[in-house]
């Protein structure tokens, strides 16, 4: 089989249907799944927020080492960071970034959203051509509109298939939204230095290798001297992941693979692993060209 129809047959096996774009960040040749297709990009979206915080503080808008308050109460739910912990927080805006970034951290996000805007992001994104991305709801918004949406039964509910079809948040047109194509060419400028000076594109880029996920795309490349960066994002049905690949000789391969379950529960590990198989794939295949 060729990459294309083996990367199908891997994302039919693990019970998904999925999307992937892959592109040799310096010759600019590419793996096309779907790339085009509206997605929902769920906490992949945090990087857009990231690159945002780093634009203003190039701009000399906020200096990342200001302190920010987390009171106890009222943060957004998650399981990691700040939303899991129960006292208030004193912390910088890079080290909320950090976080946000690393853990997936819904409270930290927040507040970072708070001191620069949700228009700022969209802002940013419109600057770099991303015209399939948007965001249209807070992280905390996002979470209200499922909890809404599942009704009195709660998280027992996102089991239903009748629920899960109705979810705003799986929506795109209703959701924070792009495309894979959208994001690795939003992972390629943060990586050539374009979105942003060297130096904050330099701090970009350390966050993301700092992620501690290492069962989506990092699980395709389990290689001592192959370094992963990556953004992960998830809700019920979803589970995406976007990153570069570099390896030792100097290739660097950003990719962004979307995927969504068939089946509702929460621990699909097929799933989560063939991120990291199609992405092997597809970098694969850029390689040999």
């Amino acid at each position: 089989m060729n990459p294309l129809q083996r990367i199908h047959t891997a994302f039919a096996e693990a019970g998904a249907t999925g999307w992937l774009h892959a592109v040799d960040i310096d010759t600019g040749a590419e793996i096309n799944v779907g790339a085009d297709h509206l997605v929902v990009t769920a906490s992949v979206h945090k990087l857009c927020l990231l690159l945002t915080l780093h634009q203003h503080a190039e701009q000399g808008r906020l200096d990342l080492t200001e302190q920010v308050e987390c009171p106890s109460g009222g943060r957004t739910a998650g399981p990691t960071g700040l939303a899991a912990m129960l006292d208030p927080v004193r912390i910088s805006l890079r080290d909320a970034a950090y976080l946000m970034t690393a853990l997936s951290d819904n409270a930290a996000a927040e507040l970072l959203l708070e001191r620069v805007g949700l228009e700022a992001v969209n802002t940013t994104t419109q600057s770099l051509g991303l015209t399939h991305t948007r965001a249209l709801h807070t992280f905390a918004q996002n979470l209200t509109t499922i909890r809404e949406d599942a009704g009195p039964d709660g998280a027992q509910a996102l089991t239903d298939p009748h629920v899960i079809a109705r979810l705003r948040a799986l929506d795109p047109a209703r959701t924070n939204h792009s495309t894979p194509r959208d994001m690795t060419r939003l992972l390629t400028a943060i990586w050539r230095d374009e979105a942003c000076t060297p130096e904050h594109s330099a701090a970009i880029r350390r966050l993301l290798a700092l992620q501690v996920w290492p069962h989506r795309l990092a699980s395709g490349f389990p290689f001592d001297d192959v370094h992963v960066a990556g953004k992960t994002g998830t809700l019920p049905t979803l589970r995406n992941e976007i990153g570069v690949i570099e390896y030792p000789d100097g290739g660097r391969y950003a990719i962004a693979v979307f995927t969504r379950a068939a089946n509702p529960a929460a621990t699909l590990p097929a799933i989560d692993a063939v991120i990291g198989t199609t992405a092997r794939i597809a970098v694969g295949a850029l390689r040999t060209r």
